[in-house]
């Protein structure tokens, strides 16, 4: 098994979404980041100078069962693309075990 953590531009978390749900991934947990990337220059739309690291994004933390991966990868770099500084990361790592509380199952049936 593996947990994949993706940041990702806000405005795309939607149609992510709803193409993790498609490839079979139904549970996964989100939450709302700020943070800090490599760019320095700020960027100016309408008059307004801004910076990317003000673009509000999305952590995603999925498990995935290790014949998952690729397809849950190739899905998040697909639908997060926006070709713009600050479309954001993805990080692969390992995971031991896996555990369903109200069943008791473990490892790759309890992602199910």
């Amino acid at each position: 098994m593996k947990k994949i953590e993706a940041i990702i531009r806000k405005s795309e978390f939607d149609e992510t979404k709803e193409a993790l749900h498609a490839i079979g991934v139904t549970f996964f947990s989100y939450w709302d980041v700020t943070g800090v990337g490599n760019e320095k220059v700020g960027h100016v739309y309408r008059g307004v100078s801004y910076s990317t690291a003000d673009i509000q994004r999305r952590y995603l933390s999925i498990v995935v069962t290790d014949s998952f991966v690729e397809k849950t990868i190739d899905t998040l770099l697909k639908t997060a693309y926006t070709g713009k500084v600050g479309d954001g990361k993805i990080f692969v790592l390992p995971v031991e075990e896996a555990y369903r509380i109200r069943t008791k199952e473990k490892g790759g049936e309890s992602l199910e």
